[in-house]
């Protein structure tokens, strides 16, 4: 293990850096540092958080229940905090974070207000040189990536011709002011309709003097159902802590619910509608679980999709409204987002929905939208617009392997982005991705999916240590190998007959690939521990004067 301290061009040096302070960063560095290792985490923001930093946007709320969307890796933490209600909101997910890095001691190894400019594998040294934002630089034997899947750094805005000469305020969700907006009185645009735009425009249509939704695809949104929770429900999930470890970390999705075995087609009409109508009174994502093929067999799907879009049609009053607010294509197959009055709220007469696909955008003006049909003035124009998601985090930074080979340009293309396991990708050693493309990542609780790499990093780290290998790097073989498998998932499934921000079509332009492992998170995670068992089976290890091929 190295020393922290300096080289003669008073360049840092550290036995692991790692990009970003959310959840992924905190954790990574606490398990290196238990392990004896120097770490130093870069973040942008002034504080900790990652993606709950930034996205204060009106009604932002996880869509997880609470006490799975945190950290199970210490049951100390785990029962010393307690949530306040099923769905938290992203000023209670913050607070629980700066409550973890006080407890566990973090900020003493982050460095805030930084970012990383730039990280390039030096061979003759076996080890990363990385430029901050202040021209400083450090040097790191593991440079690890915790920049997430959605990242303020990656926020998409569409190319609006006269978005320049607007007049007005406009703001996007995942890099949302730190004051309060006002929109009172205010005329407001709201610029697509995903989870930040669903969780946001019933609470601004409250108090806007009107609001135009802009949507160009509908969503499937399910009740979230949020209650409070008093302090029975807080004993008892405490009390289950182990339990629900134990069923989050084999679960397919991350959850503390076991997976029906039973196809949709298995039961009647009648019995179907009773199991859909319980699952959409208790609320939550469980309702894409209720049967085991409704993401593979289109029929079984269309059960579903046509129950939830019934719902839409019951809870809208103008039947030309509903039927622009359901969507066409199979459930689930978009990110599925949960709602609290979003479908109500285009019932107030403050509110209008502008369907932009069948009349698109076409210029902003000082104070308007101008569509292909009609012109709408507006004061406050928000970017409910998204990410580019995956790799969009990782390519905002000029990351170089070996050779000079940016990952820009390993990943130029669609199909050329490989990483093995989403942990690695071949030509950069020493390099781990959390969360990764072509891993559970956003097709899971977010928090599981990153102890899993987490954890596995950190062994890898302490067993390469412990056996004098100076570097680990993927093999191209392995990474091709793994990519076929996930590609064969995909097109197993109906995520294969959707576009989505899942295959980067939101972002104009992107090359459309697929970066999901659609396995499982716990497939995957005794797949990464078999890996691991086999002395890192599909990696490259080289020792000081030999290599060894696995």
């Amino acid at each position: 293990m190295s020393i922290n301290n300096q080289d003669d061009s008073t360049t840092e040096l550290y036995d692991a850096v790692v990009i970003g302070a959310g959840f992924s960063g905190m954790y990574m560095l606490h398990s290196l540092r238990q392990k004896g290792f120097t770490v130093r985490v870069y973040e942008k923001g002034d504080g900790v958080g990652g993606a709950w930093y930034w996205s204060r946007y009106p009604g932002a709320r996880c869509d997880s229940e609470s006490h799975t969307y945190c950290y199970t890796f210490s049951e100390e933490i785990y029962k010393e905090w307690s949530w306040s209600s099923r769905y938290p909101e992203q000023p209670e997910i913050l607070r629980y974070l700066n409550f973890v890095a006080d407890k566990l001691q973090l900020r003493e190894d982050i460095q805030f207000n930084t970012e990383v400019k730039s990280a390039s594998y030096k061979k003759d040294k076996n080890r990363w040189q990385i430029h901050l934002n202040d021209e400083r630089k450090v040097s790191a034997k593991y440079f690890i990536t915790g920049v997430g899947c959605l990242s303020v750094n990656a926020t998409n805005i569409p190319h609006f011709k006269g978005l320049d000469q607007f007049q007005g305020e406009w703001y996007h969700t995942g890099a949302w002011p730190h004051t309060k907006v006002d929109f009172t009185g205010k005329r407001v645009g709201v610029i697509g309709n995903g989870s930040s735009g669903i969780q946001s425009i019933p609470v601004i249509a409250q108090e806007a003097k009107q609001l135009i939704s802009f949507q160009r695809t509908p969503q499937f949104a399910i009740p979230a159902k949020n209650h409070p929770y008093d302090a029975d429900m807080v004993r008892q999930y405490k009390e289950k802590y182990s339990e629900t470890r134990q069923k989050m970390h084999h679960s397919r999705a991350g959850y503390p619910w076991d997976n029906s075995e039973r196809s949709a087609l298995e039961d009647s009409a009648d019995e179907r509608r009773k199991v859909y109508e319980e699952a959409w009174e208790n609320g939550g994502f469980k309702m894409s679980f209720t049967y085991n093929d409704l993401l593979i067999n289109e029929t079984a799907n269309q059960t579903i999709g046509d129950f939830v879009r019934s719902k839409i049609r019951d809870k809208i009053q103008d039947p030309t409204v509903a039927k622009k607010l359901m969507p066409s294509y199979f459930f689930a197959t978009k990110r599925l987002v949960l709602d609290t009055d979003y479908y109500e709220t285009f019932n107030r007469e403050n509110v209008t929905l502008v369907d932009v696909k069948e009349a698109p955008i076409q210029e902003i003006t000082a104070n308007s939208v101008r569509t292909a049909n009609e012109e709408y003035e507006v004061d406050i124009l928000v970017f409910a617009t998204g990410y580019d998601g995956m790799t969009g985090p990782l390519l905002k930074i000029d990351i170089q392997g070996k050779g000079g080979l940016s990952l820009k340009e390993k990943w130029a293309e669609g199909a050329s982005v490989r990483a093995y396991l989403g942990v690695a990708t071949a030509g950069f050693p020493n390099m781990f991705m959390i969360t990764g493309p072509q891993s559970p990542s956003v097709a899971s609780n977010m928090p599981t999916s990153i102890e899993h790499h987490v954890e596995w990093i950190s062994n890898c780290i302490e067993y390469l240590d412990k056996n004098d290998v100076e570097t680990i790097e993927a093999n191209e073989h392995a990474e091709e190998e793994w990519s076929k498998h996930c590609n064969d998932l995909f097109y197993r499934s109906l995520y294969s007959k959707t576009e989505s921000w899942y295959t980067g079509a939101n972002v104009e332009g992107k090359p459309p690939a697929f970066l999901i492992y659609l396995g499982g998170v716990g497939p995957y995670n005794k797949k990464i521990t078999e890996i691991a068992s086999k002395d890192y089976e599909g990696f490259t290890l080289k020792m000081t004067s030999n290599q060894i091929n696995i």
